[in-house]
């Protein structure tokens, strides 16, 4: 019970650091104009500060360097050290792909290269999704030439959904604070410290962040931030959850993270059917949906907010842990609660 508490340190202690930095990237960004400017697709209607990546990645990194040298990730088997890192260093390197974006704009294609680069290293570290779950056929274990193009997909993939949806003021945080919180538990109960304390480390960062980056935000995280989550929950997902040789365990991340890949694989999904790049920028993604139909930003954040709870909670009821149904049912009254106020605001628009 003593060694979780590591767990409540990296929280903590990335959320305290994200709160006193914040501010201080934020004047730093302003003073050298390294700001968004509103216009196009942009909802914000004023120049922001585009760096508040920097916070959440500094509070996340400094929280687990803090943990490691106190000795909260114990004796760790070589194995399961690489996987560590891999997602570490690999997070680092996709928080560096964003934050040049940020500062230099880097073409798509570029960005793309060097993230997938990026995630076969992190595959040959030992970050490696090894099954598969296929309909009427169970479980399958993938051979390398299948997994490594599945893994990139995965990291690659869940790093830009979480990208796309920092549409709105909050809601990449949020909903990445949320996602992490689930991986933390469901990795603790599935023994899995290590991957846990990583997830603890994300959600004190992300969700430290909402006090400047909820509606109205006082600063944007940019691709940095967004990346860095991205890439690192996509990590913890699989060394916390798909290396557990269950069909529950290796379905838990996909349910977890199913609001952010629903909401890109629709969007690439119609690009595509319509002869678009998949890279090309539009306004067709849940929360731009939401806005035309005339709700309002936060209640837009808060109805995705309990989304990514519900399907977060129905993670926790299969992986059987106690009370799991009973946190499954309250999620579940409460995205009723929030979709009727979605049905009567746009009713009324």
């Amino acid at each position: 019970m003593i060694y979780h508490l590591y767990h409540f340190i990296a929280f903590f202690v990335s959320a305290l650091v994200v709160l006193w930095t914040t501010p201080i990237v934020k004047k730093i960004g302003l003073k050298a104009g390294l700001v968004d400017p509103p216009g196009g697709r942009k909802i914000h209607k004023r120049p922001m500060v585009r760096l508040g990546g920097v916070s959440i990645f500094a509070g996340t990194v400094i929280a687990l360097l803090l943990v490691w040298w106190t000795g909260g990730f114990g004796t760790l088997p070589p194995s399961k050290e690489y996987e560590v890192w891999g997602v570490t260093i690999g997070g680092i390197a996709f928080f560096l792909i964003g934050f040049a974006d940020d500062l230099f704009t880097l073409p798509a294609l570029s960005r793309l290269l060097m993230q997938i680069f990026v995630a076969g290293m992190a595959w040959q570290a030992g970050v490696q999704i090894n099954f598969l779950t296929i309909p009427f056929a169970g479980m399958v274990q993938l051979q390398d030439w299948i997994s490594l193009p599945i893994t990139i997909i995965w990291l690659v993939g869940i790093a830009n959904a979480i990208n796309m949806i920092d549409g709105l003021d909050g809601l990449a945080a949020g909903v990445s604070g949320i996602a992490a919180v689930v991986m933390m538990i469901v990795c603790l109960f599935m023994n899995q410290p290590a991957a846990a304390l990583i997830a603890a480390a994300l959600a004190g960062g992300a969700l430290g962040f909402l006090r400047y980056n909820f509606n109205p935000a006082q600063i944007f995280m940019g691709d940095g931030g967004a990346y860095f989550m991205g890439f690192t929950l996509a990590g913890v997902g699989i060394i916390g959850l798909v290396k557990g040789v269950t069909t529950v365990a290796v379905l838990l991340p996909y349910l977890i993270l199913a609001v952010p890949i629903l909401d890109i694989s629709s969007v690439v999904i119609d690009r595509l059917r319509r002869g678009k790049s998949p890279f090309a920028a539009d306004k067709r993604h849940l929360h731009h949906r939401l806005l035309q139909a005339g709700l309002s930003q936060r209640l837009i954040v808060i109805f995705i907010y309990s989304l990514t709870l519900w399907v977060g909670s129905l993670a926790l009821a299969i992986s059987n842990m106690p009370s799991g149904w009973g946190y499954a049912i309250g999620a579940t009254l409460l995205l009723s609660i929030t979709s009727w106020q979605v049905w009567k605001t746009a009713k009324q628009a």
